[in-house]
């Protein structure tokens, strides 16, 4: 019979994860001593499989978000912050396909075509989702590109310099973990999420073109799965720092996005009004009047 396929990749530097063929994943800390040489010390070098790069991808990222499970926000949907996350969608998305292209530039100049291809079809899918947001903005009657022109969500900064510092590295395979977090983020909102949304949306707009594409009603769990399949291909160098930069994606998405979510509602339509110079179009009960006092995050509630 022959053995399971083990991967591991040291993460942390105190913490290493260990996934199997078979689905099988923990985290591991070094113990190694001079009479019981620790056996995870070494990076691998073996090949990979479907199973085990799952394992270590998911690892990544429930690791990465691990540390702030206990001060994680978990509001109920409101429109305004609906609103300021399809800004921050905007941004995320809106220079995806350019960077990738040059990340796929960069592969082809090292001889590279298999990950100069893959790179080039994922830029070529993920080609105008900057503007479904928008669509979704001016659905809500929000002038959406003059608010993305003068506003991005503090928390989401960090995360879009991340992407374009990995896709001009000299070697941009990191580029692959960031892409995966966020999709395998995305592919875990269900048809409940998007009805929530829709429920603090107007009765007759549509605005969650966006979030029903990366979801998983759009195409989102095809590439997980892709992605797995493709990283499972690479050399056991090329694994590591494509789970290495999915836990380093991972913290800066966890705290950015929860950095957005502890902001009170008050605070957030303040922000979009500042930098359009102007009150937003009350469309909606679950925006708070000018002549109401801005307390804290309400509850929103369906029409």
């Amino acid at each position: 019979m022959a053995r399971l396929v083990t991967e591991w990749v040291n993460v942390t530097g105190d913490i290493s994860i260990i996934a199997r063929e078979s689905g099988e994943v923990w985290f591991h800390v070094p113990r190694g001593t001079e009479e019981n040489v620790d056996a995870f010390a070494t990076p691998m070098t073996g090949v990979g499989s479907a199973g085990s790069t799952i394992g270590l991808l998911d690892g990544a990222i429930n690791l990465g978000f691990a540390g702030i499970e206990k001060r994680l926000a978990r509001p109920d949907p409101t429109l305004v912050g609906y609103i300021v996350a399809l800004v921050g969608a905007y941004h995320t998305s809106v220079d995806t396909p350019r960077n990738l292209r040059r990340a796929a530039g960069r592969f082809n100049e090292l001889g590279r075509p298999e990950v100069a291809a893959y790179l080039e079809e994922r830029a070529r899918e993920e080609t105008g989702h900057d503007r479904l947001a928008l669509k979704d903005l001016r659905a809500l009657g929000v002038p959406g590109e003059r608010l993305v022109a003068s506003f991005i969500p503090e928390g989401i900064k960090p995360l879009c310099k991340r992407f374009d510092d990995l896709c001009v590295q000299d070697y941009p395979i990191g580029c692959i973990g960031y892409s995966y977090c966020l999709e395998r983020i995305a592919a875990l909102k269900q048809e409940t999420d998007i009805e929530k949304v829709q429920a603090v949306c107007p009765d007759d707009v549509d605005a969650t073109r966006f979030l029903r594409s990366h979801s998983s009603l759009g195409s989102e769990a095809t590439h997980v799965a892709e992605t797995i399949k493709f990283v499972a291909s690479l050399p056991a160098n090329d694994r590591i720092r494509v789970v290495q930069e999915t836990y380093e994606s991972a913290l800066i998405l966890a705290e950015g996005y929860n950095h957005e979510l502890l902001k009170s509602e008050a605070e957030m339509l303040e922000e979009l009004e500042q930098a359009l110079g102007e009150a937003l179009p009350y469309r909606h009960r679950s925006y708070p009047l000018h002549s109401e006092k801005r307390g804290a995050r309400r509850a929103a509630r369906a029409e």
